[in-house]
């Protein structure tokens, strides 16, 4: 499992926490962007009361991509942090990443605008703790 981080803050940040989906296939991950934003983010969502991640990550693809996680198949990928997009200054994401295996047809819905495969050219087109997977994926970690 993989620890990165983006920057330090000396002060307690606001802290977004999420679990998410990393599905890599033909050397490209599954990237969504929903209505209304520009930068893509792998599927995934915040954990309801009592939530495992395994349940959290099952629910939100549900919602989110409309295919079923299989549970049994679900595995760390790693733990990364940044600052958010799109909230106030020192707001941060903490995004627990999951591999998985699925059954079903990948098909957008609910916030969900759209789904793209992006490859290592594309890393501008996601958010700031998305490109952090991506340099894990693409084995181009920068030092902040």
């Amino acid at each position: 499992m993989v620890n990165q981080q983006n920057g330090q803050s000396s002060t307690m940040p606001v802290m977004i926490d999420k679990v998410a989906w990393i599905l890599i296939q033909d050397g490209k991950v599954l990237s969504a962007r929903s209505k209304g934003k520009d930068l893509y983010y792998f599927p995934g969502g915040k954990r309801e009361p009592g939530e495992s991640d395994t349940e959290t990550l099952v629910r939100e693809i549900e919602e989110e991509l409309t295919v079923r996680i299989k549970p049994d198949t679900v595995r760390p990928f790693g733990i990364f942090e940044a600052e958010a997009d799109g909230k106030a200054a020192g707001v941060r994401v903490r995004m627990v990443g999951y591999t998985a295996d699925y059954e079903g047809q990948l098909t957008p819905a609910a916030e969900i605008e759209e789904l793209a495969w992006l490859g290592e050219n594309d890393r501008n087109q996601l958010s700031a703790v998305s490109q952090l997977v991506f340099d894990v994926v693409y084995g181009t970690c920068r030092k902040a």
